[in-house]
């Protein structure tokens, strides 16, 4: 009998990008987007465009109750061999483009009752949930991503392109391209299109490549969803 099994399991991993290598306003702003979503305990990707120490920033995302797995290859990467650290091949950039138009929306955020005291000028919490819009086909090589909400487009996306939303997409056109809902770990999260041609859908980590996508579906309106075994559904729209 062997002594090693190899099996399969989905896994989800969410990428972090950092602009910044102050610790402060990292820890800051971390602490801001985890107390709004649920990115606790979860595997992460390191990226930096700006010169990092390795070894302070792995140790600051551990103590955020972040699971730090890898590094994409490039600024880190010499120091993660070094550490022997996994380090992961870096990706063909995609353009972050603008969409035509966003809103925003507060919605207050309600506090647990307390006992009455004189009024502050502290301002209420707010939470902010975001929606895309746009107008235009999503070319090859472009890129929307909505971190705070929806996106919803009113053309379709080519191969080579790349819609991710925290929340729901909505995509009247042909899907040629790779759609990411849920991204963050909202397993909620919904995928709307015209005709379903994608190179990838992925919801909250569980994704499916083109050759898995059921044949009934393919080049139909479809909805995808996450049912109660994490598993994606691909149910056809009837108009």
């Amino acid at each position: 009998m062997a002594d090693i099994r190899i099996t399969g399991r989905m896994v989800n991993f969410t990428r972090l990008t950092f602009d910044t290598n102050d610790h402060d306003a990292i820890r800051q702003q971390l602490t801001s987007i985890m107390s709004e979503t649920s990115y606790q305990g979860a595997l992460v990707i390191i990226d930096t465009t700006v010169e990092q120490e390795l070894i302070a920033l792995i140790q600051l995302i551990i103590s955020l109750d972040l699971q730090p797995m890898a590094v994409i290859d490039g600024l880190l990467g010499d120091q993660a061999r070094a550490i022997q650290f996994p380090v992961l091949p870096s990706d063909r950039p995609l353009q972050r483009i603008k969409p035509t138009k966003e809103q925003v929306v507060e919605t207050p955020v309600k506090q647990p009752d307390a006992p009455t005291k004189i009024a502050t000028a502290d301002k209420p919490k707010t939470l902010s949930h975001a929606t895309s819009y746009h107008d235009e086909i999503l070319r090859t090589g472009q890129c929307i991503v909505q971190d705070h909400g929806d996106v919803i487009l009113n053309a379709g996306i080519n191969s080579g392109s790349e819609v991710i939303a925290s929340g729901n997409i909505h995509i009247y056109g042909s899907v040629r391209g790779r759609v990411i809902a849920g991204a963050g770990g909202n397993t909620t999260a919904r995928i709307f299109c015209h005709s379903l041609e994608a190179e990838l859908v992925s919801i909250a980590g569980t994704y499916c490549v083109a050759d898995d996508i059921p044949q009934d579906v393919i080049k139909k309106a479809v909805q995808i969803y996450l049912n109660d075994q994490q598993e994606l559904v691909f149910e056809a729209l009837q108009f």
